[in-house]
């Protein structure tokens, strides 16, 4: 039987200590392969027996079958929270970067919950991580030109079908951080009247091209290469003071006035330099730790995740917070919002 990374002494201390410090407790996978006693998996085995890798080709051909099922199961739960019904959605936005087929998730999600043919539908394709803010961004505009506007963001990304067979310590870092998951937002103009929700005060992009090498995402023949070094938290803590600072600035608000810092969790090293070059106090950090604790880092739908649980919290009064998220370029995504009540 050949040798896999696994067997090796030396790599095994390796992963034992990456895992082991991760921050990370569970991760959720649509491969079967990581539930245990599985003989018929994708990744590892198949009838018992250790599996070549596998090709992208076959990579993307579950993406195609298994994306198209989340994103419209996801958008269908976000509408059913919202309190609104599928016909009151104007506008469509996907998010993916793991995976591609045409027609693509935007049209699927169209046809699948039965929306107008006509609903103006754009894709955000392999942007990475931080590719639900142009999302957001795209989702502001539109509602800013039309008050009436609903539109539905929606991103799924399936990071384990990318795992790859390698003992470099990078593509190990890479494969005990990244994981699948969905998550959706409506955008609207409207006050909420359904639950608490996040108002959109401020958006801003800032690029750090000396972590250009750093974090990279392409295209192999055994599924999707990332690139994600331990420079990359290092560079976000040189970085983080003199990114935020304009945003902080054009918003009109202190550091001091932030009540909650939803930072992606890429990993933990990445929440603590962010933490260290801004001189945060921990405790701002909660919401991001227990996404990273409860799901790893699931690439662009992670961070609507860490707004998802700062909703869901039991707080009270209105919460000041900047979101921020990272990606290849090194592309460094914020925004400043504030938590507000539904009006009574």
């Amino acid at each position: 039987m050949k040798e896999r990374v696994g067997d090796q002494r030396e790599t095994k201390a390796i992963l034992h200590r990456i895992y082991s410090q991760s921050g990370i407790e569970q991760r959720y996978s649509v491969l079967p392969d990581f539930v245990e006693g599985t003989k018929d998996g994708f990744l590892f085995m198949k009838n018992g027996v250790f599996n070549p890798e596998p090709s992208t080709g076959s990579r993307n051909a579950v993406y195609t079958q298994e994306a198209r099922k989340m994103f419209s199961a996801v958008a269908r739960d976000v509408i059913d929270q919202s309190g609104l019904d599928a016909s009151d959605i104007t506008h469509v936005i996907t998010v993916s970067c793991t995976g591609f087929y045409a027609p693509g998730p935007d049209y699927t999600v169209v046809m699948d919950l039965g929306l107008a043919l006509n609903t103006p539908r754009i894709h955000v394709g392999f942007m990475g991580c931080y590719a639900a803010f142009p999302a957001l961004r795209m989702a502001k505009s539109f509602c800013e030109a039309d008050p009436n506007a609903r539109v539905l963001v929606i991103s799924v990304e399936l990071c384990s079908l990318h795992l790859q067979f390698s003992n470099q310590v990078d593509a190990m870092l890479g494969a005990s951080v990244f994981a699948d998951g969905a998550s959706a937002a409506i955008v609207s103009a409207h006050e909420p009247s359904n639950g608490p929700a996040l108002r959109i005060d401020q958006l801003q992009t800032m690029l750090a091209p000396e972590g250009e090498a750093d974090m990279a995402w392409t295209i192999g023949d055994n599924g999707f290469d990332m690139v994600l070094t331990s420079y990359v938290p290092k560079i976000l803590e040189m970085r983080a003071e003199e990114t935020i600072q304009p945003l902080l600035d054009a918003s009109g608000v202190s550091k001091e006035d932030i009540d909650i810092w939803a930072v992606h969790p890429g990993g933990r090293a990445i929440i603590d330099k962010v933490r260290d070059g801004m001189s945060l106090d921990e405790s701002k950090l909660e919401y991001s730790r227990k996404v990273l604790r409860d799901v790893g880092n699931l690439s662009s739908a992670t961070i609507l995740f860490v707004l998802k649980s700062i909703l869901d919290a039991n707080l009270s009064g209105d919460q000041s917070l900047v979101a921020m998220a990272f990606g290849p370029g090194l592309t460094i995504e914020s925004a400043v919002m504030k938590r507000v009540e539904a009006k009574s």
